[in-house]
């Protein structure tokens, strides 16, 4: 049994803001540090690593926070210095992923490769990532890191004279409702206002506080029809200037798309009534939106269309989910839109489609009585009101019509196709669908999926909203297959929609925790070869599991597995591939580095077709110290072509 002190830890770097700084000290997250403890062996996956870095025996330095005078100001109260063994810098190091960055960037800052150069044919774009960038404010609170307020960062790619390819940084919050209400600009404090669906305030209005769906615009971006956007997973997503980063403001894509589901029109069952006696409530008391907006899109490059998901705000309270399916055109024109009501009580965070279906995976959950009264009242937070309700022991999966008038069968799509095991799907990689000339019909699936003992809603990320602590442990309990791991389910189909076969296992027979895949866009909703995922190669004793230290090339048609590994008390988050040629995998990765063994962060660059081998480094570009980033959810590569 472990022993814990509680360690109160502050910003790794000096933090200058572009507007007037608070006169008072930032404190970030809290975490979890065991007392000494001697580590496990465990040998490393055979992989490409570059030259190791600072020793672990070395113990690392006590942190401190940059003051407005310029001085500092400890802030640990216990001293690491007779630590000798990986077990508490693991914890420190993983503080390091979610330490508040309050500065903004008012002018493009030009980076410098530490290592190799950006070849001159790399393409011309931006890649832009999203993720939150503040967890506490200056009056005591802690949110959770889901509802961090979005902090974009943009990396531009543009030719200079000659050859040289010149990389510029910037980085700015999103200007939400929330964020200019939390937020002052003349003194630079701020002070959390609004819980959140993950979060208790502490220093600001606890009990009553009916200010729940605070849309922070920091889950996904996404550049289509002339619109640079911000996407949450519970409102309407936020336009951005592509230039200056500066918000435009809320963009209302499903204005004029009310139902009778909304109005109050429609059926008369109980849950239909039970409908009806909820919305008032949500809508009007802690005014949520009556339709979520998802945060994750898909874009069919066959059709060049972009593909989005809503459902109802009450749908989180009751046994049955209603979504809409819209599709835009290049000018974000609506083309097509598909209403389903399916008979469920379900979680969908990401989805798949293919040229003839909408594929939601049924993450099942349950309302929980007395965590929702806890958290209408306002003591814990309101994501405490459900649970995964993990009382069957297969996986549904609903297969919808994508157009139903081209449908030739009379399959009731109404009807789940059951997974004989049990998961909890995270994110989708892929998903495309062969035709035979009977008829018949393969549908695969590649993507992230854990058990529903690992993903615990009260604790994603470590986050104890009762401490306001990050405990990385929670993120690494023992069991593969209780981890996020990558996994291929197969469903054949016979010409009159009938499921002839389900099964899931683990794609390529990897079995290390993985998640963020991605693939060569211009195969989305097609047969691809190639997946890149972040994935942990396990090295370490205290965090063998996440945060992510490699890059993980899979050839599905192969089997093959290459790696890259970022090196050691070094950290990945979501990669994101960039075209250069017409084969597959042609092209770069780019994904970036948090580096807590030198506190600094750098944007790295891949050659995709090299995984694996020695080379497959093309440079490393090293961010302002001053400018290091909190770990980001999800990027988009916004060509200029």
């Amino acid at each position: 049994m472990l022993k814990h002190n509680a360690i109160s830890l502050a910003p790794l770097s000096p933090c200058k803001t572009s507007s007037k700084s608070p006169k008072m000290q930032t404190n970030a997250f809290q975490i979890m540090v065991p007392k000494p403890m001697i580590p496990s062996m465990i040998n490393p996956p055979a992989v490409h690593r570059p030259p190791s870095s600072t020793p672990l025996l070395k113990p690392p330095r006590a942190i401190s926070i940059s003051t407005p005078n310029g001085g500092t100001t400890p802030t640990t109260t216990v001293s690491p210095l007779d630590v000798v063994d990986d077990s508490v810098t693991a914890f420190w190091d993983y503080q390091f992923l979610f330490v508040s960055q309050r500065s903004e960037t008012t002018e493009p800052v030009t980076l410098r490769a530490v290592e190799g150069a950006v070849p001159p044919e790399f393409p011309s774009g931006t890649y832009y990532l999203t993720g939150p960038g503040i967890f506490s404010d200056d009056h005591g609170s802690t949110v959770h890191p889901l509802d961090g307020h979005g902090y974009l960062r943009a990396f531009s790619f543009g030719k200079t004279n000659g050859d040289e390819v010149k990389v510029e940084f910037m980085a700015k919050y999103v200007k939400t409702e929330a964020q200019v209400e939390e937020h002052d600009p003349v003194t630079g404090t701020w002070r959390f206002t609004h819980r959140g669906p993950f979060s208790v305030l502490k220093g600001g209005k606890k009990v009553g506080n009916t200010k729940v769906m605070k849309n922070v615009a920091n889950t996904s971006v996404l550049s289509w029809g002339g619109k640079l956007l911000c996407l949450w997973e519970g409102g309407d997503p936020y336009e951005i200037e592509p230039e200056t980063l500066d918000t435009v403001g809320k963009v209302k894509l499903m204005a004029g798309c009310d139902t009778a589901v909304e109005t109050g029109g429609g059926g008369g069952g109980v849950w239909d009534v039970a409908a009806r006696l909820l919305k008032p409530i949500l809508y009007g008391v802690f005014e949520m939106p009556p339709k979520r907006l998802l945060s994750h899109y898909k874009l069919d490059s066959s059709r060049n269309r972009l593909l989005m998901v809503s459902c109802n705000a009450e749908d989180m309270l009751l046994p049955r989910s209603h979504f809409i399916f819209y599709e835009y055109d290049s000018s974000f024109t609506e083309v097509a839109k598909q209403e389903f009501t399916i008979p469920d009580h379900l979680m969908i965070h990401d989805w798949a489609f293919t040229n003839t279906h909408y594929i939601l995976f049924a993450n099942r959950i349950k309302l929980d009585v007395v965590g929702a009264m806890t958290a209408v009242c306002g003591t814990t937070p309101m994501i405490t009101a459900l649970s995964v309700n993990p009382s069957k022991d297969t996986s549904p999966i609903y297969l919808l019509p994508r157009f139903p008038d081209k449908v030739n069968h009379n399959r009731d799509w109404r009807v789940p196709i059951e997974a004989p095991s049990q998961f909890w799907l995270l994110h989708v990689c892929n998903a495309y669908e062969n035709l035979d000339e009977n008829g018949n019909s393969e549908i695969q699936i590649h993507g992230p999926a854990c058990s529903y003992e690992w993903f615990n809603f009260q604790k994603l990320f470590g986050y104890d909203w009762q401490s306001g602590k990050l405990d990385p442990s929670v993120m690494n309990i023992t069991g593969s297959k209780s981890l996020p791991h990558l996994v291929k389910v197969s469903i054949n189909l016979d010409a009159n929609g009938n499921c002839q076969r389900c099964d899931a296992e683990p794609l390529n027979e990897w079995n290390k925790s993985s998640d963020f895949p991605v693939i060569n866009p211009a195969f989305s909703g097609t047969k691809n070869k190639y997946i890149y995922a972040a994935a942990s190669s396990g090295s370490r004793s205290a965090l063998p599991s996440f945060p992510f230290d490699m890059v993980v090339k899979l050839n599905v048609s192969t089997k093959s597995v290459h790696t890259w590994f970022v090196g050691s008390r070094r950290f990945i988050g979501e990669p994101t591939f960039i075209a250069k040629g017409s084969e597959e995998d042609d092209g770069y990765i780019l994904v970036v580095e948090y580096a807590v063994a030198v506190q600094r962060c750098y944007l790295v660059i891949l050659d995709s077709k090299k995984i694996g081998a020695a080379d497959a480094l093309v440079a490393r570009l090293e961010l302002p110290k001053h400018l290091n980033l909190p770990l980001g959810f999800h990027g988009f590569w916004a060509s200029d072509e």
